[in-house]
């Protein structure tokens, strides 16, 4: 039976005015939440990610609009909203997001507890000391020692770590359905950033969420992800189940992200590096946006953008490579050493 898709995306388009120009940040984008799951969207910078997820929560920059498509959460079309007052029926009490640098999320003239019990007497319209008792079990529950006391300290006072804890907690007080977390680990140690990722794990558990993570670490995408889509220059150019991206990925991008993982560095050999840059999204992009970087591109790639290709039910590649009438193309060696050593491991 065919699940509902919690959130759906469809061929939105996102458009940015800078300086007189206009950027096409988003290019027909399309994705559809499960209720529950864990996704992982990844990319190189600049990719689209934050902003196309900014868009479900009506968080992008002034500059910026949604050109095209739809985004239907709960049956309605909310990329159709134009106002603070409808974005507000959405943002923080259905959809929350948890930033990349905490220190920006969080404001540094207030006490801990103080922000917290804002975000619950916002979102769940709970009062009082009732509030400021939610706000230390938030704080007990994603694990900052001594709550009682801390809640009254500022943000200065708290490591990086601890901080990113809090403004987990604060997303989290909200109790949205879908929780997105804009590179929660990128500025922490490894131990740290394994206790974060437990830490969400824990707290979609028990509050029963769904959760997107954006990141460009393929590390943590192995460790947390049910399924995963992969961003290039604005589109989503593959997406399926974690296992199949990495077992068995199929857009050339997808395997050169999967190639430059550290753990499949050989010693004595060069790490491989993904040549070249994105393409300038100020200018129209024809055919495929990485052909230019693909040394094994097809001359179609350069005159016609592919359409998704269907690898099983759950799995699609925007590639000519999957057409029947494209030449046999080798997924490359370092990707049938990865899928060689994620069995191994496994046994």
């Amino acid at each position: 039976m065919e699940r509902t898709p919690l959130l759906s995306a469809k061929d939105i388009e996102i458009e940015f005015t800078l300086r007189g120009k206009v950027l096409k940040a988003i290019r027909r984008c399309s994705l559809d939440i499960y209720e529950g799951e864990t996704m992982a969207i990844v990319g190189e910078s600049g990719s689209g990610k934050s902003v196309f997820t900014k868009s479900f929560l009506g968080m992008l920059d002034a500059n910026g609009r949604i050109t095209g498509g739809s985004i239907t959460y709960d049956g309605v079309d909310i990329s159709q909203y134009k106002t603070e007052k409808e974005w507000m029926t959405i943002r923080g009490k259905k959809i929350a997001m948890v930033m990349q640098d905490p220190m920006t999320s969080l404001n540094p003239l207030k006490k801990i507890g103080k922000q917290i019990q804002e975000s619950i007497e916002l979102n769940q319209g709970i009062h009082g000391e009732q509030a400021k008792k939610m706000a230390v079990e938030m704080l007990e529950k994603v694990g900052i020692p001594d709550a009682a006391r801390r809640a009254n300290q500022y943000p200065h006072e708290f490591s990086g770590g601890m901080r990113q804890r809090v403004v987990i907690a604060i997303a989290a007080a909200c109790r949205p359905q879908i929780l997105i977390c804009d590179e929660p680990t990128t500025a922490l140690d490894v131990t740290i950033q394994a206790q974060i990722l437990d830490l969400i794990r824990n707290l979609q558990r028990e509050l029963n969420m769904t959760v997107i993570y954006i990141t460009h670490d393929l590390g943590v995408v192995a460790n947390v992800a049910d399924r995963v889509a992969v961003m290039y220059a604005g589109q989503i150019v593959e997406y399926g189940t974690v296992n199949e991206i990495f077992y068995d990925a199929w857009h050339p991008y997808t395997w050169a992200l999967l190639s430059s993982l550290p753990q499949l560095g050989i010693k004595g050999e060069e790490l491989p590096t993904i040549e070249g840059t994105p393409p300038n999204l100020f200018n129209e992009v024809k055919g495929d946006a990485f052909a230019p970087r693909n040394k094994q591109a097809l001359d179609v790639d350069f005159e016609e953008e592919p359409p998704f290709f269907a690898v099983s039910e759950t799995h699609k590649a925007k590639t000519w490579y999957l057409d029947p009438r494209s030449p046999k193309i080798e997924q490359p060696q370092s990707i049938r050493r990865l899928r060689e050593k994620m069995e191994r491991e496994r046994k």
